[in-house]
């Protein structure tokens, strides 16, 4: 039966959601990385939120692939819950106090950098969860 679960999961907006998380925390951790290792004295709070924008991509990428756990269900409400917090309130961060980051994030500016890809994402995310709630028990 969770061979089944886990298929039924693993298809259509699923597969697309797992392939676009995984994308961005591609992106995410090869940026933070290049910004940290390179020019991190200019602007560690910006660069760190960068690594942490990674960090939370990778996790949200496993626990989707993983969420038909319960325990791992959990993990990714909280991961992409974390990530709709994180791009809401630097986006406007960015917005309202723009000498905070003058060096860009992930989630500066809502995404722009991404194409807002990271200000659409977890809403999806987050869809595709309540849609597969009673799959993960």
């Amino acid at each position: 039966m969770a061979s089944t679960s886990r298929n039924r999961r693993m298809t259509g907006i699923g597969r697309v959601l797992v392939i676009v998380y995984a994308i961005m925390a591609l992106a995410a951790t090869g940026r933070s990385f290049v910004q940290i290792v390179r020019e991190f004295s200019d602007a560690p709070l910006a660069y760190s939120l960068s690594a942490l924008a990674a960090v939370v991509y990778i996790l949200a990428t496993l626990a989707l692939v993983f969420s038909g756990r319960p325990g791992w269900y959990r993990v990714a409400w909280i991961a992409i819950g974390f990530e709709l917090v994180g791009v809401l309130v630097v986006g406007t961060l960015s917005v309202v106090l723009p000498s905070l980051f003058q060096h860009p994030t992930v989630w500066s500016l809502y995404g722009i950098g991404y194409v807002f890809i990271p200000l659409v994402l977890p809403f999806l995310g987050l869809w595709w969860l309540v849609r597969h709630r009673n799959l993960a028990s």
